[in-house]
């Protein structure tokens, strides 16, 4: 891949990234604005319903759009997603009610869903065997500065100019400046523009067009490819690469589907693997969009709750940085059992500190840091784990049994787990990622394996 393709998928991830977060903290503003009934103290109570719907979107979006790339191609695909992405956060910017905040939300999340689904399979169909992992983790950077950017931005546009660390010194919310968490979503549509322009040059996947038969099309991507690559990261030979052996595609998204629910082999895995982005996600998300509302339900200002997701965030960066380095070393199944239990030693940091910033802080970045780092793996073992001529399909449906049921237990448990002591409320929401990595010990062996011998 060249670093032009790498950096324009990336700020698809970073896209991605961004929309989860930016609702973390400028939602406390946003539901005491247009919510009847909300207040800062309450906003936990009202921010499931948005989250929900938002991961529906992305299961309908997976489940509809990411399929399709396998029928029309990963290229076609890749820009309509980022279209529907974008328009919605366009719609978001000017939702004046409960209602239509939820459902530009819902909008978002199809876009999303979609394009999470087949940035992954398209940089696994493109990556070299032995560096499968490692670029995804650069495009996991990627996200976590789009994480980074969300929640850094919210805290600026959303919440009163407070002195460190209760908050930022320079934040602009004000009396007069209370439109901030719209910014906050027209900054998501202009990224989501900036995006499309980029992804119109990107070339399409030689084995999709392999698979359908389009050999000599797939011969001049590769060709470009390596001219544009650099010695490090150019597509590998045969020998040192996956193997030249290409599936071809027969019939469409219904055959693929109806293929995989009725193999043995690969339904397995589709249920192993959703049931445990299923857990993750419940876990990944309640930090990820409801962190700071759960903790102002604790008693903290919101202004100070943000400082302490902002500052955790710092966690979610160092997951991307030391994922490029290690994630290929290890089985990529039990990084998600390694990401539970440092998320478990945060919280315990973040409660043994009894309200002391510094421990709070640390405690935090632990927490982040541990609940993302097995999410590159995990992204490579979906994606590797299925054949070309289905492997949308089944990427998007595992994505979507995670982000549906993940979204569900959001809406439902993170309202309750709120109320909860500290403690009590943290490990809660960290147990369903526990429960997860030991379901997902059930996956295939995919590290350093050619996706051919995977799917064998």
């Amino acid at each position: 891949m060249s670093a032009i393709s790498v950096l324009t998928i990336g700020l698809g991830m970073l896209f991605v990234q961004y929309d989860v977060f930016n609702i973390n903290v400028s939602f406390v503003q946003t539901c005491a604005q247009i919510i009847g009934g909300c207040t800062p103290a309450t906003a936990d109570q009202f921010i499931g319903l948005p989250i929900f719907l938002s991961l529906v979107g992305y299961g309908i979006g997976a489940l509809i759009l990411g399929p399709m790339s396998d029928r029309f191609g990963r290229h076609r695909l890749l820009i309509i997603a980022m279209v529907i992405t974008g328009l919605g956060s366009l719609f978001s910017t000017f939702a004046g009610d409960a209602t239509s905040f939820s459902l530009s939300r819902l909008i978002t999340g199809i876009g999303i869903g979609a394009d999470l689904a087949i940035i992954n399979v398209y940089v696994s169909e493109i990556a070299p065997r032995r560096m499968r992992g490692r670029y995804t983790s650069v495009l996991f950077f990627m996200a976590a500065l789009g994480a980074a950017l969300g929640i850094w931005l919210g805290l600026f546009l959303t919440t009163p100019m407070t002195p460190w660390p209760q908050g930022l010194p320079f934040a602009l919310a004000s009396d007069t400046f209370t439109a901030g968490w719209r910014w906050v979503y027209a900054v998501g549509a202009i990224l989501a523009a900036f995006s499309i322009v980029l992804r119109i040059a990107l070339p399409e996947s030689p084995r999709w067009l392999a698979s359908r038969g389009r050999d000599d099309e797939a011969a001049v991507v590769v060709e470009r490819m390596e001219k544009l690559a650099t010695r490090r990261h150019a597509l590998l030979p045969a020998s040192e690469g996956d193997s030249d052996t290409t599936e071809v595609t027969v019939g469409g998204t219904f055959s693929a589907v109806r293929e995989l629910l009725t193999s043995r082999v690969y339904l397995r895995r589709l249920l192993v693997i959703g049931m445990a982005w299923l857990l993750g996600y419940i876990t990944l998300y309640a930090f990820a969009g409801a962190f700071t509302s759960v903790l102002v339900r604790q008693g903290y200002a919101p202004a100070e709750a943000g400082i302490v997701s902002a500052v955790g965030l710092t966690g979610f960066i160092l997951a991307a940085v030391v994922a490029r380095s290690v994630v290929d070393r290890v089985e990529r199944k039990w990084w998600m059992l390694i990401g539970g239990a440092i998320t478990v030693v945060g919280a315990l940091i973040v409660v043994g500190g009894g309200g002391a910033t510094a421990a709070t802080f640390l405690g935090a970045i632990v927490v982040f840091f541990g609940q993302n780092i097995w999410v590159p793996a995990q992204y490579a073992l979906t994606a590797e784990s299925f054949p070309t001529r289905f492997r949308t399909t089944a990427y998007a449906l595992a994505d979507s049994i995670g982000h549906v049921g993940g979204g569900l237990g959001v809406f439902l448990l993170v309202g309750i787990f709120s109320q909860f002591p500290l403690l009590g409320s943290l490990l809660g929401l960290i147990a369903f990622l526990i429960v997860g990595a030991l379901v997902n010990l059930l996956a295939p062996r995919t590290r350093n394996r050619s996706l051919e011998e995977i799917s064998a």
